[in-house]
């Protein structure tokens, strides 16, 4: 998924949880959002391993972004005293595996490789539908709460 549909989950999370407090909003975004910066980092070895050409598959994942990724996650919210790291993340996570590229969700303790879930459907056309639908949502999330 892409990082606008990310940032539209994250601010339909933020308003279907009441988020005021700036904190918390701010851990919405991190944990919803942030969490691909290490896509940054891997941009190095992308380079060094294909260049400039696009190279779909390319494993541009990192542990930050798999479900192995909730045993720091959850002593980060319980020590905040927060669910939000933990319903931010999730969100996100869902919205990655919707897409078929590999991913390793127990990476490094498991090198056992999955791929998204409704694999027939191209990954644009999910992308497409998922943005639309966030962007209805969010307007109707504001739309209630203003």
């Amino acid at each position: 998924m892409t990082i606008f549909s990310h940032i539209l989950a994250t601010t339909a999370v933020v308003q279907a949880m009441h988020l005021r407090d700036p904190k918390q909003i701010a851990l919405a975004y991190i944990f919803g959002v942030a969490v691909d910066v290490d896509h940054l980092v891997k941009a190095p070895f992308y380079l060094r391993a294909v260049g400039l050409r696009d190279r779909r598959g390319y494993y541009w994942r990192s542990s930050l972004q798999e479900p192995v990724a909730f045993l720091w996650i959850l002593p980060v919210s319980l020590l905040l005293g927060s669910v939000v790291p933990l319903v931010c993340f999730a969100v996100h996570l869902l919205m990655d595996y919707s897409v078929r590229y590999e991913k390793l969700p127990f990476y490094p303790y498991s090198r056992y490789v999955t791929r998204g879930w409704l694999q027939e459907i191209p990954d644009g056309r999910k992308e497409a539908v998922l943005a639309t639908a966030l962007v209805a949502a969010n307007l109707a999330l504001w739309w209630v709460h203003r």
